[in-house]
């Protein structure tokens, strides 16, 4: 078969598709037997899964659920958490997914934040939630996942377990509806609630699909967990999107990957550094090189990390993109053209709107845009824009300028329109007189073939300003030198960036979307440095 435009795949189902629900059922309507979701044994047709949503819906309906309802799911993935998702959505209530291996303390302060009044889970975990309700008072109910076949054979005996009569009358929805909340990663504090519409996640869904030429026989598999926007917004919704399958495991297994990818037949694949580097570490029997995965979207994609998966993993495209929880699909390296190894890419395009989809431009400290090759702030307006911070108008309200949406994040455009990251804003070393990128550190770092994961932060100096720390965990099994090390870093950095202290760790802490929580290392960089070593 021919490969589709994008146009042509999402022209392929009847419209207008503006919400979710609309997205599911103009899928089932035209593929009905196709295969839509898969996990583990059980595999979902788009007949059974528009079947089953409806079903669950009217069962949550009948406990209560309605619309503007938060209802939270806490578990690992399973074929389930998307039913929950869609049937969720489609009575007007917002999904909350939540990372179970946070502590009691963190997952309390999600429930209480987003008002949650259903709390799904396995019953694995029922009494340390039923602890955690009583706890919080009686604000929320609990659901089994169990209850609504988690240990069912087959997708048949879930339908089963389900009313067969749904009588619940579904609201009419609209693009703007409120419809899921996606926590962000702490990176500087307190998650906060990223607030999404229907309409966010369909635009964002189709883009996925653009971005990535995605066609109906497609699989995306996802290592990633359903409270990552990656998971949730580009591999589900980039399938839904496509009518194609979307493939999920419990949890991520560097040991079984690639025999999990060869099983499922999987042919998209999105993916985070640090995963990317566990992999390219991992002993070379793990591998099948009968796996089928011939994109991998994700980032940031290194030349060790393009050299590995294109010649030694055989895939043959990797694409690099950017966005954040706030702003799904914002920009990605083009399939079909000109790819810059280090950019993040071009502005975000829609297969069915001509012009600009998303808007971007790089701003100085008072706010004013500044000329290609400047780094500045990156400011962004798209469609895909989240509604706002959950209970937080005034971090709402700090997060825009005039309408864009202040990422953060410095970057610099080139002449051609591809745009590079350089730093947080808050990740950047004052060293010399001069700014330094502790992310441009810890990827340089990192592509060390003996390191597994890297962060760089400010230390104090006997001058004044900055001094560098450099925090690292070695690969299994490795033995890295700090005089490897320094060798390394005085090859690759400029005499001004290159790390002055090191300190070897077993691990650095993680936030819930697996990226180093540096401001924990910042709290504990007294301690650090009593245990570095001086590369000087």
């Amino acid at each position: 078969m021919a490969m589709m435009h994008a146009a042509e795949v999402l022209n392929r189902y009847p419209g207008p598709v503006l919400t979710i629900p609309q997205l599911l059922h103009s899928r089932a309507a035209v593929v009905p037997q196709q295969a839509a979701v898969e996990f583990e044994a059980r595999t979902w047709t788009y007949a059974q899964l528009a079947a089953g949503s409806t079903a669950l819906a009217h069962r949550l309906a009948v406990m209560g659920v309605r619309s503007g309802d938060r209802v939270a799911h806490v578990e690992t993935n399973s074929d389930i958490a998307v039913l929950l998702f869609l049937a969720t959505v489609s009575l007007g209530a917002i999904f909350v997914p939540m990372n179970p291996a946070l502590t009691d303390d963190d997952l309390a302060y999600q429930i209480d934040h987003c008002g949650a009044m259903l709390v799904a889970t396995s019953a694995a975990e029922a009494p340390r939630f039923d602890a955690l309700l009583l706890r919080l008072g009686p604000v929320a109910q609990r659901l089994l996942l169990e209850d609504v076949g988690l240990a069912a054979a087959a997708a048949d005996d879930v339908l089963a377990m389900l009313p067969a009569d749904c009588a619940t009358t579904l609201p009419v929805l609209t693009p703007q509806t409120p419809a899921l909340v996606i926590y962000t990663s702490g990176t500087t504090g307190r998650p906060k609630g990223v607030l999404h519409s229907h309409g966010n996640y369909v635009l964002s869904a189709e883009a996925f699909v653009g971005r990535l030429d995605l066609q109906p026989d497609d699989r995306l598999l996802t290592v990633f967990p359903l409270f990552h926007i990656n998971a949730l917004f580009y591999s589900l919704g980039g399938a839904l999107a496509a009518g194609a399958a979307f493939i999920t495991a419990r949890r991520f297994s560097a040991s079984s990957f690639w025999s999990l990818a060869a099983r499922t037949r999987a042919t998209e694949l999105n993916i985070l550094a640090s995963l990317a580097k566990i992999l390219a570490v991992r002993p070379r029997s793990e591998f099948d090189p009968t796996h089928r995965i011939r994109v991998i979207y994700g980032g940031p994609i290194t030349a060790e990390m393009f050299e590995v998966y294109r010649n030694q993993f055989h895939v043959p495209h990797l694409l690099e993109g950017y966005g954040m929880s706030e702003i799904p699909a914002a920009t990605c390296n083009p399939l079909h053209g000109e790819q810059k190894l280090g950019s993040i890419g071009l502005a975000g395009t829609h297969p069915l709107r001509d012009g600009p989809f998303v808007e971007m431009r790089i701003c100085d400290d008072q706010g004013q845009p500044v000329p290609d090759g400047t780094v500045g702030e990156l400011q962004v307006r798209t469609p895909t824009m989240f509604l706002g911070y959950l209970n937080d108008p005034e971090q709402t309200s700090a997060s825009f300028q005039d309408g864009w949406f202040r990422t953060g994040d410095l970057v610099r455009r080139d002449a051609d329109g591809y745009h590079y990251f350089v730093a947080r804003q808050k990740d950047i070393i004052r060293r010399g007189g001069e700014n330094i990128s502790g992310a441009e550190l810890d990827r340089v770092v990192e592509s060390h073939p003996l390191v597994a994961q890297a962060a760089a932060i400010a230390v104090p100096s006997e001058l004044g300003e900055d001094e560098v720390l450099i925090a690292v965990v070695a690969a299994p099994g490795a033995q890295l030198s700090l005089e490897d090390l320094a060798a390394w870093c005085r090859a690759r950095l400029a005499p001004l960036k290159q790390p002055r202290y090191v300190v070897f760790v077993d691990t650095l802490p993680q936030t819930p979307t697996q990226r180093v929580a540096k401001h924990l290392l910042r709290q504990e960089s007294s301690a650090l440095l009593a245990r570095a070593r001086d590369m000087r």
